[in-house]
């Protein structure tokens, strides 16, 4: 019998202040992918994690190949790409079925028509789309948190369905960048999404838990209850509005302060040096330690006690047990663990990847956790087609994508002719994407 070569997984964290490249190997006796090698870059042309300098953003993309390829000794083509906007949102719906008269088993079919019923609330202007479909939970005759019903038995199926909205622009975008460096693009994923993959425990999840990466320009939440993702969102700030807030108050090159912000510790109330002395273009400053801290502090209220806390509105506090988990670059700024809890009353830790041991040194803590997580996600995908249901990347080369709105809407509602698409045709897509994964 003749072995096959491995299968390789390719991940991509396209991110604001790094791009990231994790790549996997799978034979055919490993269910779970082994990660080989890690490659990384400074990223340039890419602000609030959206993509303002195509040309900048290629050679970025270019770069962590590179160093990825000369970790692992081949050439990288296509990647599974994990990227952020401040306007990817979603929406939560619902749609009811009736499987008869009397009881029987929920079919295929069945599923692709409670998944009809539940998108049939969403209007459709031209701008955006519907990138991930998630069903959050199935119920059938009133009974629910059912993962998966297909073969169960009853009159009725439910469903609460989970829509991550995006700008169409943004996704063509990041397709254009991927292939102008050349790498296809296997699969697209909003990296709310994939740093909980990356970050969280099945436990964390099935208990319930807010996953929270704090990058360079954004801050991506993932909120779960029993296991499953009930929200996704993104807040517009980062560790580079700390940076330019201390480079303001200080008086420094952003570099500097930059440099600072990742000396300072948030419990800094009484340091043991209360100036300290830098060099700014040839000549010694003393920078105030107290004030650089209370800059800091003050930033990390605002993002943790406003944008976060409003981003829970809609939930319960006890839906969380697990509490906070953290990561991304910010993730690693001293005492933030405790800083954070106090303020949300919630119990915090800091994540490094669930898969940090098979990665490289330097390269395995919480700001590598949206990159591995590509890789789990993929997995997951595989064992679970129903989890999460994609629009398929062709689409966004073809421009045929099916828009979505951010607002929910009656069916009557949505634009026909040349002002819009009709849902029918992303149904068309969901149903197709669901007897391929079959």
């Amino acid at each position: 019998m003749v072995s096959r070569e491995p299968e390789i997984i390719v991940g991509l964290d396209l991110g604001t202040t790094k791009t990231a490249v994790v790549v996997a190997e799978r034979d055919e006796n490993l269910r779970d992918p082994q990660i080989i090698g890690i490659g990384q870059s400074k990223s340039l042309g890419i602000r609030k994690g959206m993509i303002i300098n195509l040309e900048q953003a290629v050679e970025s993309v270019k770069a962590a190949l590179h160093d990825a390829e000369s970790m692992v000794g081949f050439e990288i083509d296509e990647a599974t790409v994990a990227f952020s906007g401040v306007d990817s949102n979603s929406i939560i719906s619902r749609g009811m079925v009736s499987l008869g008269r009397t009881p029987r088993q929920v079919t295929i079919q069945d599923v692709e028509r409670v998944i009809e019923a539940a998108q049939s609330e969403l209007a459709v202007p031209p701008n955006r789309c519907n990138l991930h479909t998630i069903p959050v939970k199935y119920s059938i005759d009133g009974n629910s948190g059912i993962d998966d019903p297909l073969g169960m038995t009853g009159i009725r199926l439910e469903i609460e369905l989970q829509s991550v909205i995006v700008p169409t622009s943004v996704l063509q975008n990041v397709v254009n960048c991927m292939e102008r460096a050349g790498v296809s693009v296997k699969g697209l994923v909003v990296k709310s999404l994939s740093t909980s993959m990356g970050a969280l425990t099945n436990e964390e999840k099935q208990a319930g838990v807010i996953s929270l990466s704090v990058g360079g320009g954004i801050t991506t939440i993932a909120l779960f209850t029993d296991g499953r993702p009930v929200k996704l969102a993104v807040i517009p700030i980062g560790g580079d509005h700390i940076t330019n807030d201390l480079a303001y108050v200080l008086k420094v090159p952003i570099s500097k302060a930059e440099e600072f912000k990742k000396e300072l510790s948030l419990d800094d109330s009484d340091p043991e040096e209360k100036y300290i002395e830098v060099d700014i273009r040839g000549k010694s400053r003393k920078i105030d330690v107290l004030e650089a801290v209370e800059v800091m502090r003050y930033r990390m209220e605002e993002l943790f006690s406003e944008y976060v806390s409003q981003q829970l509105n809609d939930f319960s506090v006890h839906m969380f047990p697990a509490g906070l988990v953290l990561s991304g670059g910010v993730a690693k700024t001293r005492e933030l663990e405790p800083f954070v809890s106090d303020l949300l009353g919630f119990p915090v830790r800091i994540a490094d990847p669930l898969d940090s041991f098979q990665m490289p040194p330097g390269r395995n803590d919480c700001q590598y956790t949206s990159a591995a997580g590509i890789i789990r996600y993929i997995t997951d995908k595989e064992r679970n087609p129903y989890h999460f249901i994609e629009i398929p990347v062709h689409k966004l080369r073809t421009g045929s994508l099916n828009p979505i709105s951010s607002g929910r809407k009656p069916k009557r509602e949505i634009p026909s002719g040349d002002g819009g698409v009709k849902v029918k045709n992303l149904i068309g897509v969901i149903r197709k994407s669901i007897k391929e994964l079959f």
